[in-house]
């Protein structure tokens, strides 16, 4: 059975700002993946990657999109069987931003350890805990 991945953040900026934090192909660059070219919020749309050299190259669709509110994108790997998918909701808190990720389907990629659940866990708590949280502090409120 699968288990979803979920977790929760709060954030000191209004969701305006969090929303364009998600979906502003610069902005993604700068706390999610330094290697997106271009993001279209756009239900169908492919997230266009820059190729680094790395085996694990992403293959990203836009799933799911209701402006300001959520985004959904399908996570998956080039080279390798499995697909998930990544689902940001935003809920205003007065001038605060609630962002709740969950995250399905890490289990249809191979049994591998770059595949493991904890990686996805840990990394998920490096790029909400810190990189979109440096991130929203550096943008004027």
């Amino acid at each position: 059975m699968s288990t979803p991945f979920v977790t929760e953040r709060v954030y000191d900026a209004p969701i305006e700002k969090v929303w364009q934090a998600l979906t502003d192909t610069d902005q993604l660059r700068h706390w999610y993946f330094p290697q997106v070219r271009k993001f279209e919020p756009v239900v169908g749309a492919h997230v266009a990657f820059a190729e680094d050299g790395s085996p694990y190259g992403k293959e990203w669709v836009v799933t799911d999109v209701v402006p300001g509110r959520k985004l959904a994108h399908t996570w998956a790997y080039k080279n390798y069987p499995g697909s998930s998918e990544v689902t940001f909701a935003l809920a205003a808190q007065g001038d605060k931003t609630r962002l709740t990720l969950t995250h399905t389907g890490i289990e249809s990629f191979p049994d591998d350890p770059h595949f493991a659940r904890r990686r996805f866990e840990d990394g998920w708590a490096q790029i909400l805990g810190r990189n979109l949280q440096e991130h929203l502090a550096g943008i004027d409120k």
